[in-house]
């Protein structure tokens, strides 16, 4: 767990990492990076799976002004420790008291995810967890 909360909703996975900063339009959570595969599709309110992000350090800031607008991802899942979106999610957590939850999932767990539907995920200091429908 890199982040606690509770989250669900819509899995999507990106092919490819994605910055915030550049990458989303900041009001809509669109995928605005014409060259990213998912290109022209909405972040809100999705549990979104990716490797990891692409760039800027302002990537934290556009994700946390995200999270208050109530656009942002309403989970994230990872493959490997991204600083800079963890920023960002604690940073809001911190000033707006909205938490997104960050979770870590190793090989396995990546691939047992599913690649559609709806997921839940909850994850606090003694344990985390993903599930599905």
């Amino acid at each position: 767990m890199l982040c606690a909360g509770d989250g669900a909703g819509e899995i999507l996975w990106l092919d490819e990492p994605l910055s915030f900063w550049g990458g989303t339009d900041l009001h809509s959570a669109v995928i605005t990076d014409i060259h990213h595969p998912q290109h022209g599709i909405s972040l809100a309110g999705r549990v979104m799976v990716m490797d990891a992000s692409r760039g800027s350090s302002s990537s934290s800031s556009v994700l946390a002004e995200q999270i208050r607008a109530g656009v942002a991802p309403s989970a994230i899942l990872l493959a490997s420790r991204d600083v800079i979106v963890t920023l960002g999610a604690l940073a809001a957590a911190e000033v707006y008291g909205i938490r997104l939850p960050i979770l870590l999932l190793d090989a396995d767990a990546m691939a047992g995810l599913p690649r559609s539907g709806p997921v839940v995920v909850s994850s606090g200091p003694d344990r985390s967890s993903v599930s599905w429908f």
